[in-house]
């Protein structure tokens, strides 16, 4: 799986002066690494046990699984008979068995400059156990399900560890998701609270989360379920009470006043206070609530298996997937990924610019770096905003040391050429890291000559959602860097690529990349439909886990990403169903039908191209076309706005009906080479589709 010796220094690699400085293994070391890992499993993750606590040892083999539909239910257990609390392994444990407890756990940065927290480890758990507490006095139990929906604040970390405190299951949805995308994500897990914020804003644009967390409220009330409750956190409001005559205000919660009273007529100017709804009947206020709750909370002591949390990702029929993961196997997952993969020391300020209500933030701003003791940079803002240097600016601020951001963020800040970058120094940078999509090989070498100067390695991380952490990965220093390439595996995950048949390849070769066994991290079901999880990722080749994605192996063993193989985008490194989306366009009354495909796009990666087939006497005009794209946005979010509309007065389908994807994104792309088209009903459609293109350059 990986080569006996480090692949030629014929490509990038970073300079000999830093490999004798790193902390992390050799190639050679790496390997004998990850050969044992494979090999004896039990030793190998046995040993990343010993850094936590547990209240009472697993009494079964270290992972149990069956990935082969044709024997039986699809499952995995690790450390099964464990019993353990992630919530006490990433703070108490920090604070007390490790003396970290006035270490700084988050150096939050807002969206105005300026506006900034520190938070130690102390502090932290003091804010968790008051939240713990208050979820404890409103009736929530292990296992209940919490919905939490905010913006990128410290009490979004406090409120997802209060629910891992007690046992409960927390459910984070993306604060740029819209009601509907809310309101089905509440339903699907039956959640009984909800916890929210007022508002936030996003560059220069206000975002009324509290406004649209009472419409999916409402949505869901609609189809015959309430949430009982729904907490709001005053990020905006600070100044004038939100809550009902009588109630009194909580105090401003950020604590540079000084600088508040400086910018305060510049931001009332461009920044006003959001009109905040208020149902005294299910509202409560997080402020009021933390004041009166006590500061100690005992853990509830968790079955290694337990439930931790469910993140849903697009799913190719439509309806997002509930993706479940479990206590034990996530947590040591994450853990070691977090340490190897960013050589964590204890004196690094790691910075991921990830959101936390995707599995990134999941994993690598709460889980994996509190597991380290790490301190990490939580962001708020824009990377473009006030101006195109903010990013650079934050490195030099806290002097980040290790920095994980998204390709798309690379492609669009590499836009605005090297001098934003270079006035600041960036001296504090060791290694870079890339997450969500493949980068392109052009903004690999920018992120590598200018970013990080040649003298930082740049690790290139495959995974997804469903695998928790990194599945291939380079190690800094320790694997020569290919740019573009994810390179090898991590310790105990086994790759293979098969092709439509489902033989395994050797060599280099291009097809499905699937894995042949779990590893502690990955999901252990859909919540809800264990029918949909074994069909989506072990139907096609029973014995494998089916990424979705394929793969192509060089003759050095290196693995690329060559993109989804399903009906899937990633738009800015988040997964979109193309059904997702068609189901909202074929929502309005003029759409008869509607196909959507990817473009590539010089920012995002991949943007959305639809073709519209409208209803006899609907015209397609500019009107219709603003109406389709805002309703996409409402039923979905922001983030799934289609780039390009097409009217499709005709789609090229085959005989039995189907529509043929791949003859629109040749279209698409304005790509005449079409392929064999002998199953095409009519082939007139494709002239006039051409014809129809829009404009794309």
């Amino acid at each position: 799986m990986i080569p006996d010796k480090a692949p030629g220094e014929d490509v990038y690699q970073a300079t000999r002066d830093l490999r004798k400085e790193a902390h992390v293994p050799s190639f050679e070391k790496y390997r004998e690494l990850y050969v044992s890992s494979i090999e004896n499993p039990e030793e190998f993750w046995g040993n990343v046990a010993k850094d936590f606590f547990w209240k009472s040892k697993h009494t079964s083999q270290f992972l149990d699984y069956n990935f082969d539909v044709t024997k039986g239910k699809v499952y995995v257990k690790c450390m099964e008979g464990a019993i353990t609390n992630i919530c006490y392994n990433v703070l108490d444990r920090n604070v007390y068995d490790r003396k970290l407890g006035d270490k700084v756990a988050f150096l939050w940065e807002g969206n105005e400059p300026g506006d900034f927290l520190k938070v130690t480890y102390k502090e932290l758990l003091q804010q968790v156990c008051k939240m713990a507490n208050v979820l404890k006095s409103l009736g929530v139990k292990k296992g209940d399900r919490i919905s939490i929906y905010m913006p990128m604040v410290v009490e979004l970390v406090v409120a997802m560890l209060a629910c891992a405190r007690i046992g409960a299951v927390h459910s984070i949805v993306f604060a740029g998701f819209s009601a509907e995308s809310l309101s089905e994500r509440i339903l699907d897990s039956q959640c009984s609270l909800l916890i929210t914020a007022d508002g936030f804003y996003r560059g220069d644009k206000l975002i009324n989360l509290k406004m649209i967390a009472d419409e999916a409220l409402e949505k869901c009330k609609d189809k015959s379920f309430s949430i009982r409750r729904c907490i709001m956190l005053k990020h905006l409001s600070k100044e004038e009470s939100v809550l009902p005559e009588g109630s009194q205000s909580p105090p401003a919660k950020r604590t540079c006043p000084d600088l508040q009273e400086k910018q305060k007529e510049r931001v009332k100017k461009i920044r006003p206070i959001p009109q905040v709804p208020w149902n005294p009947d299910v509202d409560l206020c997080w402020h009021t609530l933390m004041q009166e709750a006590a500061d100690e909370c005992e853990p509830e002591w968790c079955q290694s298996e337990d439930p931790l949390f469910i993140l849903y990702t697009s799913g190719s029929t439509g309806k997002p997937k509930g993706v479940l993961h479990t206590i034990s196997g996530y947590m040591l997952y994450t853990a070691s990924t977090f340490k190897y993969v960013f050589d964590h020391q204890p004196d690094d300020v790691y910075w991921c610019t990830a959101d936390i209500g995707w599995i990134t933030g999941h994993s690598y701003i709460t889980y994996g770096p509190l597991a380290n003791g790490a301190t990490s940079v939580l962001f708020e803002g824009l990377p473009t905003y006030p101006d195109v240097s903010r990013m650079w600016e934050i490195i030099d601020k806290y002097q980040v040391t290790k920095f994980y951001t998204a390709p798309t963020a690379i492609r669009l800040l590499m836009k605005y050429g090297n001098e934003p970058v270079q006035k600041f120094t960036r001296s504090s940078l060791k290694v870079l890291g890339t997450v969500g999509e493949p980068i392109n090989p052009e903004a690999w070498l920018w992120y590598y000559n200018v970013v990080g100067e040649r003298r930082c390695p740049v690790v290139d991380t495959f995974w997804q959602t469903e695998t928790g952490g990194h599945v291939l990965t380079p190690l800094p220093v320790a694997t020569p860097m290919k740019p573009g390439s994810a390179a090898f595996p991590f310790f105990g995950v086994v790759p293979a690529i098969l092709n439509e048949s489902g033989e395994e390849l050797e060599g280099p070769s291009e097809g499905y990349l699937v894995f042949k066994q779990p590893w502690p991290g990955i999901m252990r079901t859909v919540y809800g439909n264990q029918q949909r999880f074994e069909t989506t990722y072990f139907k096609k080749f029973p014995g494998y886990y089916v990424t979705g994605d394929g793969c192509r192996r060089d003759k050095d063993g290196y693995f690329w990403i060559t993109g989804r193989i399903d009906d899937m985008l990633n738009v800015s490194g988040h997964l979109l169903s193309t059904a997702e989306v068609e189901s909202a366009l074929v929502e309005h009354e003029a759409v008869a039908e509607a196909a959507v495909v990817s473009h590539p796009h010089p920012v995002k990666g991949e943007s959305l191209y639809c073709f519209v087939t409208l209803k006899d006497g609907f015209d397609y005009t500019s009107t219709l076309e603003a109406q389709l794209k805002k309703q996409v946005r409402e039923k979905i979010g922001a983030i799934a706005t289609p780039d390009y509309m097409q009217n499709a007065p005709g789609l090229p389908k085959t005989r039995s009906g189907k529509i043929m994807r791949r003859v629109l994104r040749k279209i698409a792309r304005n790509e005449r080479d079409l392929g064999d088209v002998s199953t095409l009903a009519d082939c007139s459609v494709i002239e006039q589709l051409f014809n129809n293109r829009c404009s794309t350059v």
